[in-house]
């Protein structure tokens, strides 16, 4: 079986408060739960109005408690925002309370941002902007974008102010690698110093990553699970999933390489249904890429009301026409492709909408449809 897991960045939608967003992510946490899937992974962002989750280690506690059973996580700590002690111990706290629930997702987001802001001011990303862009292409049914542009966000004014806020004034951030082995020390007890919470906690560690730059070699190299980002760098999966299986070695943790990869979906009872509901995530997107943060997310007469002009919809393209969008059958067979082209274990899925009940009913109606067609699979084999 190919387990479906979920992606949550408690989004606050237009209208609604921080509070109304975090008691929908418990509740659907709930759900997810009862529906059978593996993971609930909480996300972390910063400097964005349309967002809640900016304390995952916080979060996480809080639907640990209203869960019982499925694994909680992170997807992903921003380690250039931590120390690795820091983030050990708030994680051992949550596991001396449910051990044996929790995933430390680690991602080199944070130093990404700073490094932006620095490309930003010193023109270091003017040699990969002139770099010639992949066209793109389908790959077994699956779409690779043509890779999204980042030296406009970049080069906006407020990146690098925003990464000074994230850090104590002077403050520089280890290399990735280093960060990595030290929250490992920190877990296995074999740091000179103690974590307590955290030495011996029963947490299992991922990293994350959208490229097949550090942190899939970093992954692979330390024989950890790798979680690649369709949903947020689609252009970039294949080459992501390809470079931590090479760098994979062996070790105490895992045999052999294992992969999750992201998908955003929205399923309803029809097409059409599901097209209305998927309307506002470009408007949404458009604002995370021109830097504003991501806005509360719009309802679909708000996303009507916007005039979309060439540069924004470029500036989208790529996040809009990789969503799997759809009915159950549909976005299930759009999923299949992408665990088949990825080779993925298991799968994470991220959904918005406006409405917390159609957020929920997306999920129900896509655990179903899995669930049945898993089932079937099974059946057809064993006639085999």
């Amino acid at each position: 079986m190919i387990p479906l897991s979920v992606l949550d960045l408690a989004p606050i939608s237009s209208g609604g408060t921080a509070g109304q967003a975090l008691r929908n992510t418990i509740d659907l946490a709930v759900r997810a739960e009862g529906h059978g899937y593996r993971r609930y992974w909480l996300a972390e962002h910063h400097f964005a109005p349309g967002v809640a989750g900016s304390a995952p280690a916080v979060l996480i506690g809080l639907v640990a408690a209203a869960t019982s059973r499925i694994r909680v996580g992170s997807g992903a700590v921003q380690l250039g925002h931590q120390t690795p002690l820091s983030v050990v111990e708030q994680f051992g706290l949550v596991d001396a309370l449910y051990p044996g629930r929790l995933d430390l997702g680690i991602g080199r987001s944070g130093q990404r941002r700073a490094e932006l802001a620095t490309g930003a001011r010193s023109g270091g990303d003017a040699a990969a902007a002139a770099s010639p862009r992949p066209a793109a292409r389908v790959v077994d049914g699956l779409l690779i974008p043509e890779p999204f542009d980042w030296s406009a966000l970049a080069a906006h004014p407020d990146l690098a102010y925003q990464a000074s806020l994230l850090q104590q004034p002077g403050a520089s951030t280890p290399d990735f690698a280093e960060q990595i082995d030290e929250v490992r020390a920190f877990l296995d007890g074999t740091h000179r110093a103690h974590a307590v919470p955290g030495e011996g906690a029963e947490v299992e560690l991922w990293i994350l990553g959208s490229s097949g730059g550090q942190s899939a070699r970093v992954a692979g190299e330390r024989g950890l699970p790798f979680a690649a980002n369709y949903h947020v760098s689609p252009s970039s999966v294949l080459e992501a999933v390809e470079s931590y299986r090479k760098a994979f070695q062996p070790s105490k943790v895992l045999a052999e390489p294992y992969v999750i990869v992201s998908a955003d979906v929205v399923v309803a009872e029809d097409a059409a249904t599901a097209a209305e509901l998927a309307k506002p995530y470009g408007l949404w997107v458009r604002s995370i890429r021109s830097g504003r943060g991501a806005i509360p997310y719009p309802t679909p007469e708000e996303a009507d009301a916007h005039v979309w002009t060439e540069a924004d919809r470029a500036l989208v393209k790529d996040r809009i026409d990789t969503r799997f969008v759809g009915d159950a059958a549909t976005v299930v067979e759009r999923l299949r492709s992408l665990q088949r082209v990825t080779a993925a274990d298991e799968l994470l899925v991220t959904t918005i909408t406006h409405a917390h009940a159609d957020r929920v009913r997306s999920y129900e109606l896509l655990a179903s449809a899995w669930e049945r067609e898993e089932a079937e699979g099974r059946h057809v084999k064993g006639q085999q």
